[in-house]
């Protein structure tokens, strides 16, 4: 849908403004490109020469096949001897000299028929295109010193009958740039296109739309790209040439206002074509963003509906947090796999650097405790055997000297370790998961809560012990003190 002023400006010879008049509803015609292209394709086809080899090309030989038994092709062979031709292959497409495969006919369909309703449409948004500056521009015309788009010039120009008075018209009104793109545009074509009729080739200027020929056609023909065509014989080759939207028009005044009789308007039918009126379009308003967020389409739409995202389920065998979240003591086992770890790789490097430089190797504690453990063993391996051999009793103090002694390893490990001993894994450095510390929480609040309990529950049952005892304490007194006393 093309967007056009309710009045256009008339512009006299000289430049200046001559009046206004009222715009043509046919500028305000739904844009169907689909429709142009489709219409001006299938006219484009309709001027087309029909075209065929002849019948017998390829078939004027004397040939026949040999037949089988020859271990050659079935192929019809040319007859005779004596030349390089006898004896080859004929008639066939895959032979020099062949006949084409489905030889072209004339009887082709080279014509298309089109309905006159789908014509007017095309044509009728040809026009409203070329009211439109954006498309015009699109298309590559040269408008950026015309007056204004559609462009209307006074009736008196169809009485100019000389090139060179157009000439200076077009450049008194700026639309002379047009033209010369047009012109310098102008080329030899390449190939043999130029031996059958279309030795040069360019780009289309501006189309000059009059009312009556009062020499108009003999004053413009002769420019280059520019082409002249009467209001009531508009066809859509013309207006938009290779079936492109936007074609650059010089109107006159007269047939400016003949467009209300030629294809009248939506409400009111055509003086020239029998019943037709301009067709509606599609939709009144092309604003999309508008009508959405209106207030008569927003109050029939359905709310949002809220997209609940999915939880993950993770696998706690593969996915640790997921394996503290089921079991928050799995965090302080890591950490003290990762502190032993840490440890074990400490020792390991004190070794190397004690190999290097020469020095005693530095034992671990839990290698010292092992040692001494196997030190102990075998002194109390040779007392024994000092027993069972020999028949001598060990001494008690002996035998204590020879068991492992914690003292003794204690005071060992002080004299046998070399340096410092290895740094011990922080618990503190590594921060406990929010979940993992509420889990905690919750836990020693139930302990809490049920130490409570159970304090509460000790107490009742003391407390009703107690008064059952004392019950039956007095029930016991009460009942000697009925007893009668014996004689």
């Amino acid at each position: 849908m093309a967007a056009v002023r309710p009045v256009l400006t008339v512009y006299k010879l000289d430049g200046s403004k001559a009046c206004q008049v009222k715009t043509p509803a046919v500028f305000d015609a739904p844009l169907r490109k689909d429709i142009v292209h489709f219409v001006h394709t299938s006219m484009a086809k309709n001027r087309r020469q029909p075209y065929a080899v002849k019948d017998n090309a390829g078939m004027g030989y004397s040939a026949e096949s040999w037949g089988t038994g020859r271990a050659v092709a079935r192929i019809p062979r040319i007859s005779g001897g004596g030349t390089s031709r006898s004896g080859q292959g004929a008639f066939g497409n895959m032979c020099r000299g062949g006949r084409l495969w489905a030889p072209t006919k004339i009887w082709r369909r080279w014509h298309r028929k089109l309905s006159v309703n789908m014509k007017r449409y095309a044509v009728a948004a040809a026009l409203a295109a070329s009211a439109t500056t954006s498309l015009v521009m699109a298309r590559g015309h040269a408008i950026g010193t015309v007056p204004e788009i559609p462009f209307v010039l006074a009736s008196e120009v169809e009485s100019v009958s000389k090139t060179k008075e157009a000439i200076a018209i077009l450049k008194k009104l700026g639309a002379d740039a047009d033209v010369l793109k047009a012109r310098n545009s102008r080329k030899v074509t390449s190939g043999v296109s130029k031996l059958r009729g279309r030795t040069h080739t360019g780009r289309k200027g501006p189309l000059v739309v009059y009312s009556e020929d009062k020499g108009i056609t003999r004053a413009f023909r002769n420019l280059p790209g520019v082409d002249l065509v009467k209001v009531t014989e508009l066809n859509l080759l013309t207006l938009a040439p290779g079936g492109h939207l936007g074609r650059f028009i010089i109107w006159t005044q007269g047939a400016v206002e003949k467009l209300h009789s030629v294809f009248g308007s939506k409400t009111r039918a055509s003086t020239q074509k029998s019943g037709y009126t301009l067709p509606y379009n599609v939709m009144t308003n092309s604003d999309i963003d508008r009508i959405i967020n209106s207030t008569e389409i927003q109050s029939k739409l359905r709310a949002p509906k809220k997209n609940y995202k999915a939880v993950a389920k993770l696998n706690p065998l593969t996915n640790f947090r997921a394996k503290v979240a089921l079991n928050p003591y799995a965090l302080f086992a890591r950490r003290a796999e990762v502190g032993k770890q840490l440890r074990a790789a400490a020792a390991k490097e004190a070794k190397l650097k004690a190999i290097r430089e020469g020095k005693p190797v530095p034992r671990t504690p839990h290698e010292i405790k092992v040692r001494a453990q196997k030190l102990a063993a075998a002194k109390l391996s040779k007392l024994n055997a000092k027993r069972i051999i020999k028949g001598e009793t060990p001494s008690a103090a002996e035998t204590k000297a020879a068991q492992f002694n914690t003292a003794k390893y204690a005071k060992a490990l002080k004299q046998t370790t070399v340096g410092p001993s290895p740094k011990r894994f922080d618990l503190a450095a590594y921060k406990v998961p929010a979940q993992v510390v509420k889990a905690q929480e919750t836990a020693a609040a139930m302990k809490a809560a049920a130490a409570a309990k159970s304090l509460k529950r000790r107490e009742y049952v003391a407390k009703t012990l107690k008064a059952k005892a004392a019950a039956k304490k007095a029930a016991a007194a009460k009942a000697k003190k009925a007893a009668p006393k014996k004689k």
